[in-house]
C-alpha cells in the first residue's frame, strides 16, 4: 500500500511538471534560508560552550554609579589590584585569573644568536595572564606546559602563529621573540621597552566560537600587566586599562547572586568614600550577548537580533508553505475528476489525504535536498559577508540532520494538511459531471488571505531594508565636524626623545610631494571604544567633577590637519610637554558655561594633580565617537611621549606614489617595525560594520521574500489563465481589448497587495522606530520610504503577473472557444 502511494504520487508530480518545479523551487529557497539562519544562530549560541566548567566561570565587571544616582553602567575593565585582592579576600574562590589584552604589538622573531629574522605586527590576540587562566578555561596544549607562565618572559603560541613565525610548530619551543608593546593606564599611554620572550609552549588551534582570540599568551608579570606599577603591593584602585579584566571560577556551593552581595561589601572597603563604583560577576554564558560591555573578540550579538533572525527564518519558510497551499488548492479543480474516480472505486477520505500528503512529502524531500545544495554553495559567501567560520557538515554536526528532519515533517504537515482536506472533500458526483470550478472550490478566500500574508512580510522587509540603508547613508555622509578625506593614519613607535623624532619625521614627510599636512597624536578625532577617559578637577576645586572627559594628546598641527574649528581662544602652541588644554563646546557646557570664551584661562587638573594646565582654546563640537554615542566632553593637549600615530593629509592626485614615498621614509626610520596605514574614512566605515552586515542581510531576505511571493503569484496567474481561457475568449469576441484583459487579471492582486501594504506599514514603522532608538544620531522615518516600499511591491507583482496576463490577452479567441 505504501509503495503504491509513492508510485502514484510520483506519477502525479511528473505529470504536472510546472506545478512541481515551482513548488520545489519555492520550498527549497525557503528551507535554505531557514537552514542558513539555523547554522548562524547555532554558531553564535555556541560561544565558549566547550569549557567543562562553563557554568561556574564568571567575569568581574565594574559597576559605575553615575552622578544622577539613577544611571548605572558596566565596564569589563577592573582596577589592577583587584585580582590579588580577590584571592586574599575570598579564599573560597577556586581560581582567579587576571587577563590583559594588548593591541598593536610589534614582534620580531630572532635566530639562535639573537639576530632578527622577521618582523610581525599583531593588531590583537596578545594576552597577558597566568596558569590560573588555563585552570578555568579549556584550551589544549600541544607542547610545553601551562606552569611555565608562572615565570616572567615566557610565552605560549598557538599552532598557527608558531607555524607563521617559525615554519614548523614542533620546533617553536625554546625559540626567542622580541615583543614591543604599548599600554594605557587611565589617561596615560605608555610604551613598553622591548622584551625578550622565550617560547615555552604551543596551544592547539583556538576554536572560532570563543571570545578569547588567543595568538600569543605572555606570562602575567612580564613587562607591563599593571601589577608592577599599580599592583596590590601599592594599591591604586583608580588605575586600570580598557582591556584589563578578571575571571573567577566560583565554587559549586556559591551562587553568583550570593557572591555579588559579598563583592558589594568588598568594594565599600577598598574604594574611597567619594567613589560609589562597585563590582559584580557576570556568567560566561552572558558575555557573548553583552553588546553594551563588549568582550575581547569585539564580536557580540544581542538576543534581540537572534530572535529577529529566527522570526525572519520562520516567516520566509511560511511564505514558501503559503505558495504550496495556494497552488495546491488552485490545482484542485484540475484534480476533481481524479478524486471522483478514486471515491467511486472505494477510496475514503483518509486514504486520499494520505495520498496527497505523500505527494507533499516527495516535494518537501526534494526541496530539502536542493536546499542543502544551495546552502553548501552559498555558505562561503555568507562567511565572507559576516566574517564568520560557518560550516555545513552533517557528520560532525548531527543537529543539522535533526533540523532537516524537523523541517521536513513540519513543512509537510504545514503545507500539505489543508490542501489534502480540500481535495479529499470533493463530491464525486459533481466532480465527475465537471460541475466544479475555481469559484466553487473552498479555500479561495483563504488563498487571498495567504497572498496578503505573503506581501505583508515582503513589504515589511522592503521598508525595513530601505530604512537601514538610509541610516547607513546618514552614517557615511553626515558631516562629522572635521576633515576625514584623503587622510591616512600610520601607527609608530612613541617618541621618547622629547620631540626630536616627531620633528624629524615631520620634516621628512613634509618634503614629500603630495603631503599637505602632518600631525602626531594619540588618537584620531573620532574613535570607537578606543578613547581614553579621565577624571579631573576644574578651576582649583578640591573634588573631581561628577563627569569624565575624553583626553587626546596631539601636537599643534592637529587642529589645522583635521580642519577643526576654534571658536574661542587660540590653538595649542608647539611643545613636547603638557602645558595647555584645548576643550570642546560640550566640555564648557557640561561645566555650566553659556559662552565658550568664559572658560578660557581656567585651570584643569588631572592624573592626581600631576598635570595642571590652563584652557587656552575651545573647538567647535565634532563627532568624537561613532553615531551610536552622543557628543562627549573633550580635552586636547600636547605630549610627545603619548603620540602613537601620524595623521597625514594627502593631495587627491597621485596618492599611490605619495604613499610609496611615505613608506620609504617610514621603513628607513623604523626598520624593526611593520609598516601599515589606514585611511581615516575606512576606519570610520568600520565602526558601522555590523549595521552594514545587517543591511546586506536584510537586502537578501527582502529579495528572497519578494521572489517567493512572486513565485506564488506566477503560479496562481498561470492557473487563472488556464481556468479563464473561455471567459477571455468571450470577452475578446465582445470587444474587450488586451488592456482590459490585463486589467481583469491584475486588479484582484493589486487590491490584495494594497491591503498588505496598509497592514505592513504600521508594523514596519514600529519595529524600525524601536531599532533607531539605539543611535544617538538617527534619521527621521519619511513617508516616501513607505510609499517606495509599497510601489516596489506593486511593480514587481505586476511584472510577475503581466506575462501570463498578456499571454492570455493576445491568445486567439476562436481557438479558445472551439475547444471543449
Amino acid at each position: 500500500m505504501l509503495k503504491n502511494y509513492f508510485k502514484t504520487a510520483f506519477r502525479s508530480l511528473t505529470r504536472n511538471r510546472n506545478y512541481t518545479i515551482i513548488n520545489i523551487a519555492g520550498l527549497a529557497v525557503g528551507i535554505a534560508v531557514c537552514m542558513m539562519i539555523f547554522i548562524i544562530i547555532q554558531f553564535q549560541t555556541s560561544f565558549d560552550n566547550f569549557h567543562a566548567k562553563q557554568d561556574r566561570i564568571h567575569r568581574v565587571l565594574t559597576e559605575y554609579h553615575h552622578a544622577d544616582a539613577a544611571t548605572i553602567s558596566y565596564g569589563k575593565e577592573v582596577p589592577f589590584p583587584l585580582p590579588e585582592a580577590l584571592k586574599t579576600a575570598f579564599p573560597q574562590l577556586e581560581q582567579v585569573a587576571p587577563v590583559y589584552a594588548s593591541h598593536n604589538d610589534q614582534l620580531q622573531v630572532l635566530d639562535d644568536n639573537g639576530s632578527p629574522l622577521k618582523n610581525f605586527k599583531e593588531q590583537s590576540g596578545v594576552f597577558y595572564t597566568g596558569p590560573s587562566f588555563f585552570n578555568i578555561f579549556d584550551f589544549p596544549l600541544l607542547a610545553g606546559s601551562y606552569a611555565s607562565l608562572k615565570d616572567p618572559n615566557n610565552v605560549l603560541l598557538t599552532k598557527e602563529i608558531a607555524e607563521t613565525y617559525f615554519g614548523d610548530w614542533k620546533t617553536a619551543v625554546g625559540k626567542s621573540i622580541k615583543l614591543t608593546g604599548s599600554y594605557r593606564v587611565g589617561a596615560g599611554l605608555f610604551q613598553s621597552p622591548p622584551v625578550l620572550l622565550k617560547v615555552s609552549g604551543v596551544l592547539a588551534t583556538i576554536p572560532a566560537n570563543t571570545d578569547f582570540p588567543l595568538k600569543l599568551v605572555v606570562a602575567y608579570g612580564t613587562d607591563f600587566t599593571g601589577d608592577k606599577q599599580y599592583g596590590y603591593a601599592n594599591p591604586d584602585w583608580n588605575g586600570t586599562a580598557p582591556d584589563f579584566g578578571c575571571y573567577v571560577l566560583l565554587p559549586q556551593n556559591i551562587s553568583a547572586d550570593n557572591f555579588n552581595q559579598q563583592l558589594s561589601a568588598f568594594a565599600r572597603q577598598v574604594k574611597s568614600p567619594d567613589h560609589k563604583d562597585s563590582y559584580i560577576v557576570q556568567p560566561l554564558s552572558a558575555v557573548h550577548y553583552d553588546t553594551q560591555t563588549g568582550n575581547y573578540s569585539n564580536k557580540t550579538i544581542s538576543h534581540q537580533l537572534l530572535n529577529v533572525l529566527w522570526l525572519i527564518a520562520a516567516f520566509i519558510l511560511l511564505i514558501a508553505c503559503v505558495n504550496f497551499i495556494n497552488l495546491s488548492t488552485a490545482q484542485a479543480v484540475n484534480r476533481a475528476k481524479e478524486v471522483g474516480v478514486r471515491k467511486v472505486l472505494g477510496s475514503n477520505k483518509s486514504q486520499l489525504q494520505i495520498q496527497f500528503l505523500t505527494e507533499t512529502l516527495l516535494i518537501v524531500t526534494s526541496a530539502v535536498i536542493l536546499a542543502a545544495v544551495i546552502t553548501i554553495l552559498a555558505l562561503p559567501s555568507v562567511n565572507q559577508l559576516l566574517e564568520l567560520s560557518l560550516s555545513f557538515n552533517l557528520f560532525n554536526n548531527p543537529a543539522i540532520i535533526l533540523f532537516l528532519l524537523a523541517v521536513t515533517i513540519v513543512v509537510t504537515a504545514l503545507a500539505g494538511f489543508y490542501p489534502s482536506i480540500v481535495l479529499s472533500r470533493f463530491n464525486p458526483v459533481n466532480a465527475l459531471k465537471s460541475k466544479l470550478t475555481a469559484n466553487t472550490v473552498k479555500g479561495i478566500s483563504l488563498r487571498r488571505g495567504l497572498v496578503v500574508f505573503q506581501f505583508i512580510i515582503a513589504q515589511a522587509l522592503i521598508i525595513g531594508t530601505l530604512i537601514i540603508v538610509k541610516q547607513m547613508d546618514y552614517f557615511m555622509n553626515q558631516p562629522l565636524g572635521f576633515d576625514k578625506d584623503a587622510i591616512v593614519n600610520i601607527p609608530f613607535r612613541p617618541d621618547s626623545t622629547g620631540g626630536k623624532l616627531t620633528d624629524y619625521l615631520r620634516q621628512q614627510l613634509s618634503s614629500v610631494n603630495g603631503v599637505q599636512a602632518v600631525s602626531f597624536s594619540s588618537n584620531t578625532p573620532v574613535e570607537n571604544d578606543n578613547d581614553v577617559w579621565t577624571t579631573f578637577k576644574f578651576d582649583h576645586a578640591i573634588k573631581e567633577t561628577d563627569f569624565k572627559a575624553i583626553v587626546k594628546f596631539a601636537d599643534d598641527q592637529y587642529v589645522p590637519a583635521y580642519k577643526l574649528q576654534v571658536v574661542a581662544g587660540r590653538n595649542l602652541q608647539p611643545s613636547g610637554m603638557t602645558r595647555e588644554f584645548l576643550v570642546n563646546e560640550s566640555f564648557a557646557k557640561s561645566l555650566g558655561f553659556k559662552k565658550p570664551e568664559d572658560i578660557l584661562n581656567k585651570e584643569v587638573s588631572m592624573l592626581s594633580d600631576l598635570i595642571k594646565c590652563p584652557v587656552v582654546g575651545v573647538v567647535k563640537d565634532f563627532n568624537d565617537r561613532s553615531f551610536h554615542e552622543s557628543l562627549a566632553p573633550l580635552l586636547v593637549t600636547t605630549n610627545s611621549t603619548m603620540y602613537r600615530q601620524a595623521g597625514i593629509k594627502l593631495a587627491t592626485t597621485n596618492i599611490t606614489s605619495t604613499l610609496q614615498s611615505v613608506k620609504k621614509i617610514w621603513e628607513q626610520t623604523f626598520p624593526d617595525y611593520v609598516y601599515e596605514y589606514k585611511f581615516l574614512d575606512d576606519k570610520i566605515a568600520s565602526f558601522y560594520k555590523q549595521e552594514d552586515q545587517l543591511a546586506q542581510l536584510y537586502k537578501i531576505f527582502a529579495a528572497i521574500a519578494i521572489f517567493l511571493s512572486c513565485l506564488g503569484l506566477y503560479g496562481l496567474a498561470s492557473f487563472m489563465a488556464v481556468q479563464r481561457i473561455k471567459e477571455v475568449g468571450i470577452r475578446k469576441v465582445l470587444g474587450a481589448t488586451a488592456g482590459n484583459i490585463v486589467y481583469l487579471f491584475s486588479k484582484e492582486f493589486i487590491v490584495l497587495i494594497t491591503i498588505a501594504f496598509a497592514i505592513a506599514t504600521p508594523i514596519a514603522w514600529y519595529y524600525m522606530h524601536q531599532w533607531l532608538q539605539d543611535y544617538a544620531y538617527r534619521i527621521n522615518i519619511s513617508w516616501w520610504i513607505f510609499a517606495a516600499g509599497g510601489l516596489a511591491a506593486i511593480i514587481i507583482a505586476l511584472a510577475t503577473i503581466s506575462f501570463q496576463a498578456i499571454k492570455a490577452a493576445i491568445a486567439n479567441p476562436v481557438k479558445s472557444l472551439r475547444t471543449e
